[in-house]
């Protein structure tokens, strides 16, 4: 008598799930970066969980608007590089109002929100406990992030393309400049 499952419950097969497995990280490169070493990622960056509420509460504390108006805001604030889309921004702001972090009033046939005390309560305590800058921060204090992304990524490069050589002496050579910048660095944070 022939299996039930061919190859599993799930119809699949332990390679095709590794092979899975390996697929979500395709973009990235060695040292954690993206492919070939660049950035991990270029365009605009994809929300985690809860990312649309903060910036939608961020974008209600410059005062009250509509759905597009918030969706330009976000846009504007980031330089271009993060935009919140419809699908998104109109569903949340729902929840938000179900939570009691907004309110809306219709004006002119549109609906625009505005921030509530507890909105304002939530953004101070969620912004707070944040791992690093927004999506939606504004582009100029981003600016500094994004040199410093292209020039890590630019080193990398540079030192696979001496490791592929077979010159050991560059090799070594290599090792010790990458060494000698992280000791630069790790120097210029015990500075600050």
């Amino acid at each position: 008598m022939r299996p039930r499952f061919k190859n599993g419950p799930s119809g699949h097969s332990h390679e095709h799930e590794h092979q899975h497995e390996h697929q979500h990280g395709r973009d990235r490169g060695e040292f954690g970066f993206g492919r070939h070493g660049g950035p991990p990622h270029r365009g605009p960056r994809r929300t985690r969980r809860g990312d649309i509420r903060l910036a939608l509460l961020s974008g209600l504390s410059d005062g009250p608007a509509h759905g597009y108006e918030l969706i330009q805001r976000l846009s504007d604030r980031s330089g271009g590089r993060w935009k919140p889309s419809p699908g998104s921004v109109y569903p949340t702001l729902q929840l938000l109002e179900e939570a009691g972090f907004a309110s809306s009033s219709q004006h002119d046939g549109k609906r625009v929100y505005a921030i509530t005390e507890a909105g304002q309560a939530e953004l101070q305590a969620k912004m707070a406990q944040a791992d690093g800058p927004p999506p939606w921060m504004d582009a100029e204090s981003a600016s500094g992030h994004d040199d410093l992304r292209k020039a890590v990524g630019q080193l990398v490069m540079a030192a696979k393309q001496v490791g592929m050589t077979d010159n050991q002496t560059h090799i070594e050579t290599a090792a010790g400049v990458i060494n000698e910048a992280r000791r630069k660095l790790y120097q210029l944070l015990a500075e600050a």
